[in-house]
């Protein structure tokens, strides 16, 4: 489902080859294939139908040219300083069948060293293409009236080279037979040398014209024959070149490609497929330096490449460490989380602990500073004379109050004051005198031990009330 999806999503990429009154075309969507040929007199109107009957609906257009349409030749430049696009401008019109004035051209270096005659020393030799104007013109406005943009010019069979897995260190003579006519394509270490077009008359026709094609490209054979296209020549006729005659080792991907056409002439559908194959910056492309799609050269990509290399570094010097931390404090937490529940349990523990020493630390402070009642009773007990009792016996932290009768409440004063347990003994209210005894209250603080900085104050028990005994003592 999903590869479907992508297949119907993906773009199209759809080339048109131009052979003279038919336009060849090819559409290449992922797996998808469409090849078909337009023959009318109207071709963009034409082909703008044919895609939409087809529901394609590609946005670019890749051109491709005849072969005979196009001067393609090798040329050898002057060892003379300066851009070497200026020196073939300079050198097109020595060698172009037609005004080179604003005729489109482009060109790529060729191989210095050959076998045939030895060049000029320092000499530079390019092979060059070339077209006049109207040619270009011409594919350009069907482009235009068939609504798409194209994104390159180039001789069509030049893009055979990439259907196949071209060997290294061998020299190749294709033969493309598309109709009437051969495309001879001379191919050193895969790349172009030489590029013609010849008539396809019989077998040892097609023979004499490869053998003079080395000439030019400077090779005194080759390593391997391809033939490819329509119904070509015998493999007895291109043996008498002296090397092996087989079809050209096409990839993977061109025999899915080549399966996939329709019913059709062989040559040029190979062709349109071929134009729409080739990919990114084309050798001998002849469109317009103002129409071309933006590429970044080798430069720009390398500077794109480092500052690229160059932000990513950045990124992970910031982010590491943050991973990194991250990935600690998760396992710390994932840690505390596992000893948190004996925390807590410690927690409790320290708490009972901490509740439990305050308590003992109350008790312990309680019999400290406690005052004791009994110890006290004692001692009033002996001091108070026999006349005198008690109705009422309080007991505070700051002192004892007496409230009683007595014979002369006045003598209790000395008393108490000689007692080693009080201190500042007085009346706390007026001696009241009854039929035969005197009511008195008495105040009296307690005396500080001897080294003590100050009394005790513990919380007293509250007050407490002693009923006299008979015979005037106090009782407990």
């Amino acid at each position: 489902m999903l590869t479907k999806m992508w297949t119907r999503f993906a773009p199209a990429r759809l080339a048109v080859v131009f052979l003279g009154n038919r336009l060849a075309g090819a559409v290449v969507q992922q797996d998808r294939v469409e090849t078909f040929v337009v023959e009318a007199e109207d071709p963009a109107a034409a082909l703008r139908a044919e895609l939409d009957a087809r529901g394609l609906a590609p946005r670019t257009v890749a051109l491709g040219l005849a072969r005979a349409s196009v001067t393609v030749k090798p040329i050898e430049l002057p060892p003379i300083a300066g851009e070497l696009a200026d020196m073939v401008r300079f050198e097109l019109e020595r060698h172009l069948p037609f005004p080179a004035d604003d005729a489109p051209f482009a060109f790529l270096p060729l191989p210095a060293a050959g076998e045939g005659e030895p060049g000029a020393a320092g000499a530079t030799r390019v092979l060059i293409a070339a077209t006049d104007r109207r040619v270009l013109d011409t594919a350009l406005r069907l482009a235009q009236d068939a609504r798409l943009r194209p994104v390159s010019v180039t001789v069509a069979a030049h893009d055979l080279l990439a259907l196949v897995r071209a060997p290294r260190g061998q020299r190749v003579v294709w033969a493309h037979v598309c109709g009437d006519a051969a495309e001879l394509l001379l191919v050193q270490d895969g790349g172009l040398v030489l590029s013609r077009s010849v008539p396809l008359a019989d077998d040892g026709a097609l023979a004499a014209e490869v053998t003079r094609s080395f000439g030019p490209a400077r090779w005194r054979g080759c390593d391997a024959v391809w033939v490819s296209g329509d119904a070509g020549p015998s493999g007895a006729a291109l043996g008498a070149l002296g090397a092996p005659v087989s079809a050209p080792p096409w990839t993977e991907r061109a025999l899915r490609w080549l399966g996939a056409a329709e019913p059709g002439p062989r040559g040029a559908l190979t062709l349109a497929l071929a134009v729409a194959a080739g990919r990114g910056v084309r050798p001998l492309d002849l469109l317009p330096a103002a129409l071309r799609p933006r590429r970044l050269t080798r430069p720009q990509l390398t500077t794109a490449a480092v500052f690229a290399a160059t932000v990513l570094l950045a990124l992970a010097a910031l982010l590491v460490p943050g991973l990194r931390d991250g990935r600690r404090l998760a396992a710390l937490d994932r840690e505390i989380a596992r000893i948190e529940p004996d925390v807590r349990a410690v927690r409790g523990v320290l708490g009972d602990l901490e509740r439990k020493r305050r308590l003992l630390a109350t008790v312990e402070e309680i019999e400290v500073t406690a005052v004791r009642p009994l110890p006290i009773l004692r001692d009033l007990t002996d001091l108070l004379p026999a006349d005198a009792w008690l109705t009422t016996l309080a007991l505070d932290p700051k002192g004892i109050e007496l409230v009683g009768q007595a014979a002369a409440a006045s003598t209790l004063i000395p008393l108490l004051e000689n007692s080693p347990r009080f201190e500042r003994v007085e009346f706390a209210s007026p001696v009241t005198r009854g039929r035969d005894r005197e009511q008195f209250r008495i105040r009296a603080a307690w005396e500080a031990p001897r080294g003590a900085a100050a009394p005790p104050a513990p919380a007293p028990p509250g007050p407490r009330s002693v009923p006299p005994r008979p015979g005037g003592a106090p009782r407990s």
